[in-house]
This record gives C-alpha cells, sequence and structure tokens, in this order.
C-alpha cells in the first residue's frame, strides 16, 4: 500500500429537493386546495477517523466526492425524502483544511470521531405554506437550496507519544523493533526507511504508548533536502522526541557534529517543535571497546551542551533498551494524569500543539513552494519539454506503512 499523507479533494454536500405546486383532487372533495410538499434535504458530507486505514492514497486517485441530490416533494403534502449522509473514512490523525481561507476544519485524532465538512442543502416549500386568507389557490413552491461546495486538503499526521528522530543509520528501525511488533526493514545503507512506521510499546497490563520511527532527517531537511520536505512534520504530535545518536558511525563522522544536524534542522524547521521534551540516546555502545566509552559519551555529551535525560544503548542487542521504555511510560503516564488533573496544564498543552500544528503546515507550504521554485527554475535551464513536467511534486514512491500492535 503506498503511503500518502496529503490529498486535495473536493467535496459536494447534496442539494435539497424542490417544493412542488400541487392541489388536492378528489372525488366529493370541491375546492380541495393546495397540498404540495417540501423538498427533502440534501446528504451532508462528513469524514469518520478509521483505525483500518493508514494512507490517504483513495484521495489521491478519487478527488471528488458527491452527496446524493435529495426528492423533490409529493402531493398530499408528502414531503420529500432526503438523502443520505455521505461518510468518508479517513486514518487517525487526519487534519482537515480548507484550501479557500486555510481554516482547520478540524482534527481526527480518535476512532469514530466524526466532522461535519459540508453541508446539505434544506429542501424548497410546496405550495401549502404559501396559502392564506387571500391566497388559497397559490401555485408558488420554491426551489431547493445547494449543498456547499468545498475544495479540501487532507493532511495526514503520524499519532504517536514518542518520535524517533536521527542521521539515517542511527539505529532507529532497530530500535523500535526491539521495543515494538513493528518491523521495518533494517540494512547498513543510509534510508532503508522510506516512511514513517508506527509500533505499539506494550509495558505490561493497560500501560503502553505509541512510538513513531521517522524517516532519516539530513542536513538541510528543513528546507526538503532528502525525505524532510515529507516526513519532517509528522513529528509534530509527539510528546517526546527520541534522539538517537550512533557514537561510533562507519563513515567516520563526528556523532557531535551529526546530533548538532538534527538539532539545528528541528530549529530551523519549528522551533516550537525543538522544545518539545527531547531525550538524548547514545546508540551502538557495543562497537566501541568498553575501556574507551565512558570518555567517549562524556565527550558527547559536554560537547553538545546537553543538560537533559540522557541513555546509552545498543538496539542490535536490546542492551539499555527496556530502561528508555519504562522511562518513557511513566513520564507520558504522569502527563497525562496531570492533563486530567489540572485545567490550566490541559489548556496549555492544547495551545501548545495548536501553535505547533499551524507552525508545521506554514513551514512545510513554504518548503513545498521552495521546492516547485526550485524545480521550475531546473527545467527553464534544461530543454524539457511540457510533457516531462506537469508542475506538481506529486513523485512519491510506491512504499509502505507498517502499523503493528
Amino acid at each position: 500500500m503506498r503511503f500518502i499523507d496529503e490529498a486535495v479533494v473536493t467535496v459536494k454536500a447534496g442539494d435539497g429537493g424542490n417544493g412542488i405546486a400541487s392541489f388536492r383532487r378528489e372525488k366529493y372533495v370541491p375546492r380541495g386546495g393546495p397540498d404540495g410538499g417540501d423538498g427533502g434535504k440534501g446528504g451532508d458530507v462528513y469524514v469518520i477517523a478509521e483505525d483500518n486505514t493508514n494512507t490517504l492514497v483513495d484521495y489521491r486517485y478519487t478527488r471528488r466526492h458527491d452527496a446524493m441530490r435529495a426528492e423533490n416533494g409529493h402531493s398530499r403534502n408528502c414531503s420529500g425524502k432526503g438523502s443520505d449522509d455521505l461518510f468518508l473514512p479517513v486514518p487517525i490523525g487526519t487534519t482537515i483544511v480548507d484550501t479557500e481561507t486555510d481554516e482547520v476544519l478540524g482534527d481526527l485524532i480518535e476512532i469514530g470521531q466524526t466532522l461535519l465538512i459540508a453541508k446539505g442543502g434544506d429542501g424548497g416549500l410546496g405550495n401549502t405554506h404559501f396559502k392564506s386568507s387571500t391566497n388559497q389557490a397559490p401555485r408558488k413552491a420554491t426551489s431547493g437550496f445547494e449543498g456547499e461546495l468545498k475544495v479540501l486538503k487532507f493532511e495526514l499526521k503520524v499519532v504517536a507519544d514518542v518520535g524517533l528522530i536521527g542521521l539515517p543509520n542511527a539505529g532507529k528501525s532497530t530500535f523500535i523493533r526491539q521495543v515494538s511488533a513493528a518491523r521495518p526493514k533494517v540494512a547498513d545503507y543510509p534510508f532503508t526507511t522510506l516512511v514513517p512506521n508506527l509500533g505499539v510499546v506494550d509495558i505490561g497490563r493497560h500501560r503502553s504508548f505509541v512510538m513513531a520511527d521517522i524517516p532519516g532527517l539530513i542536513e538541510g531537511a528543513s528546507e526538503g533536502a532528502g525525505l524532510g520536505i515529507r516526513f519532517l512534520k509528522h513529528v509534530a504530535r509527539t510528546r517526546r522526541l527520541l534522539h538517537l545518536v550512533d557514537i561510533k558511525p562507519i563513515d567516520g563522522s563526528d556523532p557531535v557534529e551529526n546530533a548538532r544536524i538534527i538539532l539545528n534542522e528541528l530549529d530551523r524547521f519549528s522551533p516550537e517543535l525543538a522544545n518539545l521534551p527531547q531525550i538524548l540516546v547514545l546508540n551502538k555502545i557495543d562497537q566501541v571497546p568498553e575501556e574507551e566509552l565512558n570518555e567517549l559519551c562524556t565527550h558527547i555529551v559536554a560537547e553538545l551542551g546537553w543538560t537533559g535525560i540522557v541513555f546509552r544503548t545498543a538496539t542490535l542487542t536490546g542492551e539499555g533498551v527496556d530502561a528508555i521504555k519504562y522511562h518513557l511510560m511513566n513520564e507520558i503516564e504522569r502527563e497525562r494524569e496531570r492533563e486530567i488533573e489540572d485545567p490550566i496544564f490541559a489548556e496549555a498543552q492544547k495551545a501548545r500543539f495548536e501553535r505547533l500544528e499551524a507552525e508545521v503546515r506554514l513551514n512545510t507550504e513554504a518548503q513545498r513552494e521552495a521546492y516547485r521554485a526550485a524545480r521550475k527554475a531546473a527545467r527553464e535551464g534544461t530543454d524539457l519539454s511540457d510533457d516531462d513536467f506537469d508542475g506538481s511534486d506529486d513523485d512519491d514512491d510506491g512504499v509502505e506503512v507498517i502499523y503493528a500492535p
């Protein structure tokens, strides 16, 4: 299944049925009077969050969705039948944005949550409504109202409590394989992971949280380099960031500089995102001799000026992984409980995530515009024909998304 995290769709709610002008005509009932019924109400269009889908691929290929028009009124004061509402299933974590006004219509983050996105038109009135003492045989009826027509953007961001970040080959995929049933591809070359992978980390009875393995970021990701233009936004919903640093890179690069690259890209992409609680994980300690390990880890932390929490792990063997799992679970539970008990804190959390969502959306769109401009400039500097380029950036590869319980 292709992982598509954005789609622009046109939705049209159903038009209302027309009212009719009709008169009662029965044997032995002279001057029966008007009996035209009203038109039915057009169907509304809703989106509904479902857990059996994790991509917007269907909306990339079917971009128009119309609810049915309602029936016209009938004689004998019978109203027309209203049309059924149209429900569009979307993955959990989908945000609906009105492309005309840039207004966020809603955010679907729970299973079964619904959102009205286009209202159906009301039915027209039959001539019964226009009867009066001075007009006992009205021939007037009104037409039904048109349903709303909207062009909307569906934006999917993975819903996870913890986001794994780090350069390619830092060990993120191996880490999530250790702590959950997710099985992302693991190999000894960069960009093995091409799509966010979600895994449920089960700590014990009724204790679990969701972790997202975000595809490897590189320098310049905040400006669209590598996969950053597509997937950096997926860390926007997380409560914690787990920053994995390879302390012994196979390419001989400096782990301190590697860590700084990620920190800088987060800050450049979204200062609000960079301020999320972050845990530093010094990974692949099994690749360093024991007598050198403590000195190397101390050096990395000191050079980064890191004052937060630090863990040491060897994700390949699982060493140190359990300590991180339990620490994260305890932190997330405390935060959830505080949100329930402290309304002021809960409002502050909500406001923070709303700011984060707005900032990420704005910066993602800026990325896209810059990317399109760069492609246009490159095209104009070559002999490519218009048939070779259609002005869009719809060049996604067919990749799979994994959500493992």
